[in-house]
């Protein structure tokens, strides 16, 4: 089968209608994006990253330091990165560097795991991931725009789609071996993982340089001067509201490693559970995401409430459960519990962030969504750096009275986008 064909079936296309070059450039994001998003689930620092790092003896600090610095770095650079990618003539080859490097740095995160132990692997591994983060940031700034550039309208929502179906499958195959015991379930096997992560990134980077991207000029480098990029955020009272509601219920990304450290209880170095733990999140996110996606076209706001309350409730019950008993148990009973938990906060996760991604986007004038976008993301990803603060409670007082705090946070969360207010959804 040739590539028009193929890719009419992927995209729901007529084949006569399909130019051989769209064709090609559509399977090649495809192919590009789902190892990319194959990848993620590997180096999932929620999950995969945390029990590497707990079962290594790292320090529970440098356990809750894996989200936010991931999630941080990859959102903090993008204004600065934004002006030097406008200034490429081929945004393909932006994203193909930062792939690249994404790779290498997964391939030094699984050196580091073999060779190293405790705070010297943690700290080597939170080091890499910061570099991983960078890139990844350059990769999501240019990504947009080499897909705009070369498949048209229309069939853009197929390819990362589908792309992100192939990532969830092989997402949930890999918890799925785990649970079962295909494997050995010990650091080395996690290592692997990460290390074929890193590969997927390299021939990601690749395959999306083949890309036939026309080459235009560079927008002017000078950008837009930064007193207007932060203007909106001191005349808009509703985009102050949006970015603290949206800080606030940033918890439910936070929370995973501390119920991946209750999880593991007093045994730190076992690996049993971590294949349902996949599983589930991968579950979660699969079965929520359309959901939660049809909720937001109704009433973004209530979606971020209602999935703040989810999260607020989930984690008095997770926290309060790991206080009392010191972790999940262990067991059968323990594993379902620990999976069960994951699952309802994946779901939480999953309503955020489709309802702040469609809020934001309904909010704005199209002349200030990029700005509006760029402010928020980089005020919440200050927020998620400061959220590293909870790694260090974790050590103080356990995972359990960590999230029951972050369980205040949702609660607050809840409250701020009580008071945003309704935006009118565009009709197909």
């Amino acid at each position: 089968m040739t590539a028009r064909p193929l890719f009419a079936r992927l995209t729901g296309a007529a084949p006569q209608d399909l130019p051989d070059g769209e064709a090609r450039n559509g399977l090649i994001h495809i192919a590009a994006l789902s190892l990319s998003k194959t990848a993620d689930s590997l180096l999932d620092p929620k999950l995969v990253l945390s029990w590497l790092l707990s079962a290594l003896g790292a320090p529970g600090a440098m356990v809750g330091a894996l989200v936010p610095l991931r999630e941080a770095g990859a959102l903090l650079p993008q204004l600065a990165l934004a002006r030097l990618v406008e200034g490429t003539r081929r945004r393909k080859l932006v994203w193909a560097v930062a792939s690249l490097l994404q790779g290498v740095a997964a391939l030094g995160i699984a050196a580091s795991a073999i060779l190293l132990e405790g705070a010297a692997a943690g700290a080597a591994i939170l080091a890499l991931l910061a570099m991983l983060a960078l890139a990844r940031a350059g990769a999501s700034v240019s990504q947009k725009d080499a897909l705009a550039r070369t498949v048209p309208k229309g069939r853009r929502g197929a390819i990362t789609g589908f792309a992100g179906s192939v990532a969830a499958v092989l997402g949930f195959s890999f918890g799925g071996l785990m649970a079962l015991g295909v494997f050995p379930l010990a650091v080395p096997t996690l290592a692997g993982a990460v290390a074929l992560a890193g590969g997927a990134l390299i021939v990601a980077g690749a395959v999306f340089s083949l890309l036939r991207e026309t080459p235009r000029e560079p927008q002017d480098p000078e950008g837009t001067p930064l007193d207007a990029l932060v203007q909106p955020l001191a005349e808009d009272g509703q985009l102050r509201l949006f970015i603290a509601a949206r800080a606030a219920l940033a918890v439910t990304a936070l929370a995973p490693p501390f119920i991946v450290l209750l999880a593991q209880g007093t045994e730190r170095s076992a690996l049993d559970q971590l294949g349902p733990l996949v599983m589930a999140a991968t579950a979660g996110s699969v079965l929520a995401a359309y959901i939660w996606g049809r909720l937001s076209d109704r009433s973004s706001r209530r979606t971020l409430m209602a999935a703040g309350i989810l999260a607020c409730l989930s984690f008095v019950v997770i926290g309060a459960a790991g206080t009392m008993a010191d972790g999940f148990g262990s067991g059968t009973a323990g594993q379902i519990a620990a999976a069960a938990a994951m699952f309802t906060v994946q779901i939480a996760y999953e309503g955020v962030r489709a309802g702040r991604k469609l809020h934001l986007t309904d909010m704005a004038e199209d002349a200030l969504r990029a700005r509006y976008t760029a402010l928020s993301n980089t005020l919440v990803g200050l927020a998620l750096l400061l959220g590293g603060a909870a790694g260090w409670a974790a050590d103080a007082v356990g995972a359990g009275p960590v999230l029951l705090g972050f369980a205040v946070l949702a609660a607050a969360g809840v409250a701020l986008a009580a008071r945003l207010d309704e935006v009118q959804q565009d009709a197909d």
